[in-house]
């Protein structure tokens, strides 16, 4: 992502002397280019799902599907502008709105600390889709990164909602690291655009295209020009008959305002336009929503007015200077959704479920270099084979020891501003300065209620075990295809013989990854009693993406795990299996077998490092929430917190009843 491609027009042949060139011109205003000029981003016009193939292929080699807005889903079209901010320090800055899976940005400012951008950009929004827009603010004074100073988040329809004579509004920047301090205010307005003014914009849009001559109004050859373009057949054997009904008052020219009638009148009978005189994209002429849609958010582009630059899946993304952008077309670095195998295990990105939005995971770059190189080649996991793995294990122990030492809490402060806006202080049950040891800080508890629990009375609606990265699949077979990439990975051999029962041989498999900045207590994500306990030596590989993603190694049936089993009324057995990683050398239980739990009790922890946990279901006893299928099969995993929905009993609860007299039984 980041670097669209152009799209050829339909081709057509011109009738009028000439007409080539007038199409070269015509082309060339609506910025159909090639990749080495100076505006590489070809404009999102609707946002892209990645559909894996079906040999899991990664998404750099999927098919790309529109998603497309209902009537009942469409709010509107927001048009956002960046009027400008006050820091409190000189700099060159640069601003960046992400909306769900976008992310645009503004230009950079000259060295100030009033910048003015005046960037717009128009964004659909859904009434059940991302409307929670998050601004963020950078300094731009950096080689390969820039770094981020501040951010609000706006929603985007309650803004829309306020009551306001003001043209625009002012808000405040928070700094991601102390929660609530101010680094400086941001200035914006948003409306949402009248469906008449965009009729009108998009009239203006297209006389500008074709109006060669620049007279304000279109002869006919500009008017046979523009009918070609929109690639319509029917059409174009009849602009001669369309010419005579837009030229109302018989003068031999179509005026702006001529245009716009005809536009709105023929889209509401027979559309003009079947094909985006853009982008090129095909449309469909019997959903006018989705056409007036994708038409007035591709023809942002030349108003004239300073429009954002998109084609950018994260801020953090749209921030990084020329360094990365250089590594990325040398292929040593790349930026997209899907499986982490080779150069795309550099970035991890991961789509944040209460945000609706795309995050990038935050790990440092020499860690993600050694796990490319060990994990992702023969030659790294023949080393582990002759002898690193025990060193491995050795280094993960004796980090572990020195993690409980009273030097280790002097980590702690460089480990909160690392992970700054990923880790809220707020929600700690504790100061830092109540943690004598760094393990201490990363088993730390959470204040009451900071993790509310999905139907909390209804025990047939199971809950996220973690805060974690999550990958939900009905099937084995479908963790294979998306996710899981060892040749020697099943369910028998992560449950282990003792556990293992035909049951879950085709069951549902729930992945919750902790990343070390996460909260590291896992609880129970159903209500019942648990039978026993069992613990698997093994590994402690790594459990990032990286390793599971890699075909040369077999990291959750290979690595140390504890493996329970809990007895529900509404999901029969259900396995929970804790899973050791690097540096993580313990995992404790908090309760013991013949405990009963309710779902979010607290059921142990990890210590230090990364690791996972893994439910298997029994076969079709669950349905997942649909937005987890959906991202994991485009090998997403979704960021989730503790007590958020995961799904729902598919079959009623299973009564023990009184004898039936009259049967006998």
């Amino acid at each position: 992502m980041g670097h669209g491609s152009s799209k050829e027009l339909p081709s057509t042949e011109s009738n009028s002397e000439g007409g080539s060139t007038r199409f070269s011109r015509m082309k060339q205003k609506l910025h159909f280019h090639s990749k080495d000029q100076h505006h590489p981003h070809l404009r999102l016009i609707f946002r892209r799902i990645s559909v894996s193939r079906g040999n899991g292929s990664s998404s750099s080699s999927s098919t790309s599907a529109l998603k497309l807005v209902s009537a009942e889903d469409f709010a509107g079209i927001a048009l956002l502008t960046l009027i400008s901010a006050d820091m409190q320090f000189k700099d060159r800055w640069l601003a960046c709105v992400s909306l769900g899976e976008q992310t645009f940005r503004t230009h950079i400012s000259h060295q100030t600390h009033k910048p003015v951008w005046n960037s717009e950009k128009k964004l659909m929004l859904e009434k059940n889709g991302p409307h929670l827009a998050r601004i963020s603010v950078f300094e731009t004074n950096r080689v390969s990164k820039n770094k981020l100073v501040g951010y609000c988040e706006i929603d985007l329809l309650e803004f829309l909602a306020r009551d306001s004579d003001s043209d625009f509004e002012v808000f405040e920047l928070f700094d991601p690291a102390p929660a609530g301090k101010v680094v400086g205010r941001i200035s914006l307005s948003c409306s949402v655009e009248d469906p008449i003014e965009t009729e009108k914009n998009f009239a203006r849009r297209i006389l500008g295209i074709v109006d060669y001559n620049e007279d304000g109004q279109l002869s006919f050859s500009e008017f046979s020009d523009l009918i070609k373009a929109f690639g319509n057949q029917v059409a174009d054997k009849k602009k001669e008959e369309l010419f005579k009904v837009a030229d109302k008052n018989g003068d031999g020219v179509v005026s702006m305002d001529e245009l716009a009638e005809l536009l709105a009148i023929q889209q509401e009978n027979v559309p003009l336009i079947n094909c985006c005189p853009v982008c090129g994209e095909v449309l469909e002429v019997s959903d006018k929503l989705n056409t007036l849609v994708h038409l007035s958010l591709c023809f942002d582009e030349g108003t004239g007015n300073q429009v954002m630059t998109g084609g950018f899946l994260t801020d953090k993304q749209a921030s990084y200077g020329w360094m990365f952008k250089l590594s990325e077309w040398a292929h040593f670095s790349s930026y997209d959704v899907g499986l982490n195998s080779g150069s795309s295990a550099s970035h991890i990105l991961v789509f944040d479920r209460k945000t609706k939005r795309l995050v990038e995971e935050l790990i440092d770059k020499k860690i993600v270099l050694s796990m490319r190189a060990i994990y992702q080649s023969k030659i790294g996991l023949g080393l582990m084979d002759k002898g690193a793995k025990e060193i491995l294990q050795s280094i993960s122990e004796k980090q572990g020891r020195e993690m409980n030492t009273i030097e280790s809490a002097r980590d702690i402060p460089k480990f909160v501003e690392f992970f700054k806006d990923q880790i809220n202080l707020a929600e700690i049950k504790y100061p830092l300065e109540h943690f004598k040891t760094f393990n201490e800080f990363f088993i730390r508890e959470l204040k009451p209620g900071a993790r509310p629990i999905a139907s909390v009375e209804h025990d047939d609606v199971a809950i996220c075990a973690a805060d974690c990265r999550l990958m939900a699949f009905k099937s084995v077979e479908d963790s294979l295809r998306f996710w899981i990439k060892g040749r020697k990975f099943s369910i028998q051999g992560l449950l282990g013989n003792e556990i293992y029962s035909s049951a879950f041989a085709d069951g549902t498999l729930v992945i919750f990854r902790l990343a070390p900045q996460d909260y590291h207590r896992f609880h129970s994500p159903v209500s019942g009693t648990i039978d026993k306990f069992v613990k698997i030596p093994g590994c402690l590989y790594t459990v990032n993406p990286i390793a599971v993603n890699s075909k040369y190694c077999n990291v959750f049936t290979q690595n140390k795990r504890e493996v329970s089993i809990i007895s529900t009324a509404h999901f029969g057995k259900v396995a929970f299996v804790a899973i050791g990683a690097t540096m993580v050398g313990s995992i404790t239980f908090s309760k013991k077998a013949g405990d009963h739990v309710k779902k979010g009790d607290e059921l142990g922890y990890f210590s230090f490092g990364g690791s996972t946990v893994i439910c298997v279901f029994e076969k079709d006893v669950i349905k997942i929430d649909e937005d987890l299928l959906a991202n994991s099969a485009r090998s997403l995993e979704t960021l989730v917190t503790v007590g958020m929905s995961l799904g729902v009993a598919t079959k009623k609860q299973t009564k023990v009843g009184m004898p039936n007299i009259d049967n006998g039984w």
